[in-house]
């Protein structure tokens, strides 16, 4: 762990996992990089110049992913784990995780978040406000479950999925990589295919 924390991506996701960071009590300073130059001092906190520059700050700077977007976030956290970056997790003092929960590099978990035993949650993703993840759930890489989601016991939601505000995932039920999950979608069965999915109980949307 470095003295500072830089954080790529000074956007809405970007600004609550500073907000976060700053809760956590654990850096001295934190400061971000962004390429849209109109953003000048969010939170009060400084912008150092854009996402390319990261390579000049590697050496001083801990570096967090703050990006929405899961297939933006994963390229970019790739990225700076093949260039040797430090990459934290950060998690807020008002989220309840088990010790039993296994967490990969780059993950946020946000404030409220319930996190129970023996689940294990992949690099690079983001466990929203509010969101309950149940015992046994097997959470891959760069997924997002968004606020007040609820997902039961021994879920399995796949690489980059996508879970829309307030989904309900019924117990024991696995999710295929790269879905999207519309907001309120209730499911309760597996879903084997990657694609769109909404309503109660979720259905697949033709293209």
């Amino acid at each position: 762990m470095k003295d500072n924390l830089l954080i790529i991506g000074a956007g809405g996701h970007g600004k609550v996992v500073a907000d976060i960071a700053i809760k956590m009590n654990k850096w001295k300073s934190i400061a971000f990089l962004d390429d849209n130059k109109n953003i000048e001092s969010p939170l009060g906190l400084k912008v150092l110049g854009t996402t390319d520059r990261f390579i000049e700050f590697i050496n001083d700077y801990d570096m967090f992913v703050g990006i929405g977007d899961n297939f933006i976030r994963s390229k970019v956290q790739n990225k700076l784990e093949i260039s040797g970056a430090n990459i934290p997790n950060i998690i807020h003092p008002n989220s309840v995780i088990s010790d039993s929960v296994e967490i990969g590099i780059g993950t946020v978990i946000m404030a409220g978040a319930i996190i129970n035993c023996s689940t294990k949650i992949g690099r690079g993703c983001i466990i929203n406000t509010g969101v309950t993840v149940d015992h046994d759930n097997q959470i891959e890489d760069y997924v997002h479950i968004s606020p007040g989601s609820n997902l039961a016991g021994s879920v399995k939601v796949g690489s980059s999925s996508w879970l829309g505000i307030g989904c309900i995932i019924k117990n024991n039920v696995n999710i295929a990589s790269n879905c999207i999950i519309g907001a309120g979608a209730v499911v309760v069965k597996d879903i084997t295919k990657s694609g769109t999915y909404i309503g109660v109980p979720a259905r697949r949307l033709r293209k």
